[in-house]
């Protein structure tokens, strides 16, 4: 752990050395205020057959333009009406389901106009639609529209929102032409009401190009990924975990399409973000990690191809419980690299 106090605003005081305070002074203890955040700078392995890690961290503040970025776009993603409505949107980003369907169920209860009904629907089909729950998902989306559609103009930009969460849905469900449909309806709406760099413009290309490459459709779908990314690299910070999901977007496609090289590219431009943007053992850096060693597979660079099959696999043996499939694939994944080396 590194402390640099010429890096971090001098308005406030984020640590402590308190060992002289401390009934054990050998342990030199550092005292942290509770708001401080660090950068992991390196994450290494303490042996090749151990599940320990050792984290290299370095402390920073709201001086960094990164960190200051980022929490601005966290913030306007998960602003409401009230506290409440706030949280609900948090517990979601956060992956607490239990306790965001508590409190959505209680606010259901106290809802007093027509608008906060339908926006508590919605939330509930997010959540809903997280939890792989698709039939749920869809019938809260549609009360949701019910509500907005019997108070709301056609073409009322609030609706767009929850005709881009059916068309997830149902992409999710492999119902590729109703998800077409109603992302088509919600592109309509945003391309009169929003200005073209407006991030949700961004998402609904994204969610068209979705549908075209789960279609199979390469060409149309890198059509689409590519005029969301335009747009995401104007309107977030160069950190923010979309714009990587946008990169591994475009890598899939051209991954798909054979074209090994542009694939790689994007696939590392993916992790380079993810790293900065997530938590060491979450889930999407072995992903991440897993895209590149696959890419690295197709041309023949099995070494290569190994290395990061082995970083994704050790990243979900932290994350999953051992019987989870996806550890199980992964080790597929590296035996067959393994037989061609």
């Amino acid at each position: 752990m590194t402390i640099d106090p010429s890096k971090i605003s001098s308005s406030i005081t984020p640590f402590a050395m308190i060992e002289k305070h401390s009934a054990l002074p050998r342990e030199q203890e550092i005292l942290f205020t509770m708001h401080s955040v660090f950068r992991i700078v390196e994450i290494t392995q303490t042996s090749s057959d151990s599940r320990l890690w050792e984290v290299q961290l370095t402390i920073t503040d709201e001086s960094d333009p990164q960190l200051a970025g980022l929490t601005d776009c966290i913030k306007e993603e998960v602003q409401g009406s009230n506290g409440w409505y706030r949280m609900g949107k948090l517990m979601l980003k956060v992956g607490h389901f239990d306790q965001a369907e508590e409190l959505y169920n209680e606010l259901l209860k106290g809802a007093s106009d027509d608008s906060d009904r339908a926006f508590i629907y919605h939330m509930l089909g997010l959540m809903k639609n997280s939890q792989g729950k698709y039939p749920e998902a869809i019938k809260f989306y549609e009360k949701s529209l019910e509500i907005e559609r019997e108070t709301l103009p056609e073409d009322d930009s609030s609706l767009a929102p929850t005709y881009c969460a059916i068309g997830l849905v149902y992409n999710h469900m492999g119902e590729y032409s109703k998800a077409l449909e109603y992302y088509e309806k919600a592109y309509k709406i945003f391309e009169i009401s929003l200005p073209p760099t407006h991030p949700e413009l961004a998402t609904s290309y994204n969610n068209i190009g979705s549908v075209y490459d789960s279609m199979g459709e390469y060409s149309k779908a890198l059509e689409f990924y590519e005029k969301s990314h335009k747009i995401l690299e104007i309107s977030l910070p160069p950190t923010h975990p979309n714009l990587a999901t946008s990169y591994n977007n475009i890598g899939r496609v051209y991954r798909n399409m054979g074209e090994y090289s542009k694939a790689l590219e994007y696939y590392e431009k993916d992790l380079e973000i993810t790293k900065k943007a997530l938590p060491p053992n979450h889930p999407d850096l072995a992903t991440s990690y897993n895209n590149i060693g696959t890419v690295y597979s197709s041309m023949c660079e099995y070494s290569k191809a190994l290395s990061y099959l082995e970083k994704a696999l050790g990243i979900l043996r932290m994350s999953l419980p051992p019987t989870h499939p996806n550890i199980k694939t992964a080790m597929n994944s590296i035996a067959v690299v393994k037989k061609k080396l």
